[in-house]
């Protein structure tokens, strides 16, 4: 399986702007820009790619949970993931440092021990949390 995603850019770094499509259409020809990855803290000014690297290991980790939860005999009724990519300066660049899944899950029948074990599997396998080897992933998952 292979997914793609094209972004096209104009211009100097900090000037400059551009437009990302992906394959499935979900995003066609969105903005992005300097100030929206480094300046706007508020995010409205377009996307980046830490946030769409988020928006990544949010749903690969969710995906992978509900699977782990089904073979378990407690499906989900709902996993609300959320992962927060850092980025600092470091050296005179940029560095993507860490990435923190926060997790509220619904999840009738059973216990939070299991269920940590689960989530905690699911962090470590999930195919983007593998891509993210180099950095920290951290995970803050509880029932509610």
């Amino acid at each position: 399986m292979k997914r793609h995603a094209t972004a096209i850019w104009n211009g100097a770094l900090s000037d400059g702007k551009g437009e990302i499509t992906t394959q499935s259409g979900a995003l066609d020809h969105h903005g992005y820009s300097f100030k929206a990855r480094f300046e706007d803290e508020s995010g409205k000014s377009g996307t980046n790619p830490e946030e769409l690297l988020a928006a990544a290991h949010a749903g690969c980790f969710a995906m992978q949970l509900s699977h782990f939860l089904a073979e378990n005999g407690t499906p989900a009724d709902e996993l609300k993931a959320r992962a927060v990519v850092a980025v600092e300066q470091v050296d005179g660049g940029f560095e993507v440092k860490s990435s923190a899944i926060t997790l509220e899950a619904k999840v009738p029948g059973i216990e939070d021990a299991k269920f940590q074990e689960l989530a905690k599997t699911a962090k470590e396998g999930c195919p983007i949390s593998k891509a993210l080897g180099a950095i920290e992933v951290t995970l803050d998952a509880k029932l509610v």
